[in-house]
């Protein structure tokens, strides 16, 4: 095998669908990012990106 093959060591992705708890909160995603499709979270000091991509997936950067 090699350097550029990684097949065999590269796992498949798998598209799961979280479970839902009773007690989850549910927000939609247009309040929460806003028109601007963006919104930065705070979290234990930092600062994550979580922005809307042009195909419509969610994308989070710190």
């Amino acid at each position: 095998m090699s350097r550029m093959d990684n097949t065999a060591t590269t796992p498949a992705k798998k598209h799961t669908v979280p479970s839902r708890l009773p007690d989850d909160r549910r927000i939609d995603s247009k309040s929460l990012l806003g028109e601007e499709g963006r919104v930065i979270i705070e979290h234990g000091g930092q600062h994550y990106l979580l922005r809307q991509t042009h195909a419509g997936k969610l994308i989070l950067t710190k």
